[in-house]
């Protein structure tokens, strides 16, 4: 009886540690995503947008919110989960990336909008960045490609 209750201590503190250190694997990814998505992004490319905010969630939402300078916000957002591809599209002035999802999957709204608020889905999010070299691209890709496949 005492080596069963050993042996299912043993196997519990392991299931333990293994669920530990995928959690900080995880962590890791979802921080080193929103560290290059937020050295990446180019904020001189749209010059009446004085604040950009993107973020990675623990909870696998990609959040994108811009704030332009006389109050008007855009906020997209999609789940990781919904995640298709992203392409790295080179420009004469600008780079973008451009993040696609299944479907409509994009929250898209604007808030303080003069013509008025919109609230509507996409399946593509565009973002302007500066130049990528091919080793962060790649990193940026297997973060998202990681997390994409982790369920909550």
């Amino acid at each position: 009886m005492r080596k069963a209750r050993k042996i299912v201590l043993i196997l519990g503190i392991t299931a333990l540690l293994c669920s530990f250190k995928a959690f900080n694997a995880e962590q890791d990814w979802i921080t080193w995503a929103n560290h290059a998505l937020s050295e990446s992004v180019d904020p001189l490319a749209e010059a009446r947008v004085k604040k950009w905010e993107i973020m990675l969630t623990a909870d696998h939402f990609m959040r994108l919110r811009k704030t332009y300078q006389q109050g008007k916000q855009e906020y997209y957002s999609f789940n990781m989960q919904r995640f298709a591809e992203m392409d790295y599209v080179p420009g004469a002035v600008n780079d973008t990336l451009r993040f696609h999802t299944r479907a409509d999957d994009i929250i898209y709204q604007t808030y303080n909008d003069p013509k008025g608020d919109i609230d509507s889905m996409a399946t593509m999010l565009v973002m302007p960045v500066r130049k990528l070299s091919a080793g962060r691209l790649d990193s940026l890709k297997q973060a998202l490609e990681v997390l994409k496949g982790k369920n909550l």
